[in-house]
């Protein structure tokens, strides 16, 4: 199966450097580029690809706006977006986790990050950046739902959390602790497509895409607390 790949970026020589990058990786393929979001929204719904790397910061519609309207459209439901930014962690990064993006790379990422970053996505995984540690995301997503007056953020997240099972809710706190599906396996003594089921489940009443917003659902809803790293304010 051939990755389809999007670039978004108002950069023409980086996305010059992504399109020889990607197209020469024997599983994944660019099918199209865009300057700024308005544009990314457009060749998303006309490409539909696979994986859209997304950067933040654009004329005009940003990253941001784009992540939004491409999340929200039911015809994209599939598509996975990896945000790019100069910065590891910025205000932005926590809006983007909360629009749907399936995580974060830094543009100084090397070659195989960026390429384990699509393919990590295409999976439905929740995307981290090296650089980021699961401490200070979490304490970024607790600070975006604590200033959000989004009606979708953590009461209705809340809510939904009451079709949960015990276990469900328990595999919900693992996911968000960053553990993998063979990982949580050996914690519940289960076997790893139990958990994948139970994942997947969870996924499908909560509303989330991927296992990112599976996170940041854990967190808005008070079901995780973020955890500070010491010597962190």
């Amino acid at each position: 199966m051939t990755i389809r790949v999007l670039l978004a970026d108002d950069q023409a020589l980086l996305r010059s450097a992504f399109k020889v990058l990607v197209n020469s990786e024997p599983d994944m393929e660019v099918v199209g580029e865009a300057a700024d979001g308005a544009e990314a929204l457009a060749l998303a719904r006309a490409e539909r690809p696979d994986v859209v790397l997304m950067d933040i910061r654009m004329p005009g519609t940003d990253g941001l706006a784009a992540t939004r309207a491409i999340t929200a459209d039911p015809g994209l439901a599939d598509v996975r977006i990896v945000m790019l930014t100069t910065f590891e962690v910025d205000e932005y990064v926590v809006e983007s986790l909360r629009a749907g993006a399936s995580g974060f790379l830094g543009k100084g990422a090397e070659p195989e990050e960026l390429l384990g970053a699509i393919r990590i996505a295409h999976a439905g995984e929740a995307l981290l950046s090296p650089a980021a540690t699961k401490g200070l995301i979490a304490t970024f997503l607790a600070q975006g739902a604590a200033m959000a007056a989004d009606p979708s953020g953590g009461p209705g997240r809340s809510e939904r959390l009451g079709a949960l099972t015990a276990r469900e809710r328990e595999v919900l706190v693992l996911v968000a602790g960053g553990l993998s599906n063979d990982e949580i396996a050996e914690r519940l003594d289960v076997s790893p497509l139990t958990v994948k089921t139970h994942v997947n489940r969870t996924m499908a009443k909560i509303g989330a895409r991927d296992r990112a917003q599976l996170v940041v659902t854990a967190y808005e809803s008070g079901l995780v607390r973020p955890r500070v790293e010491p010597g962190r304010d």
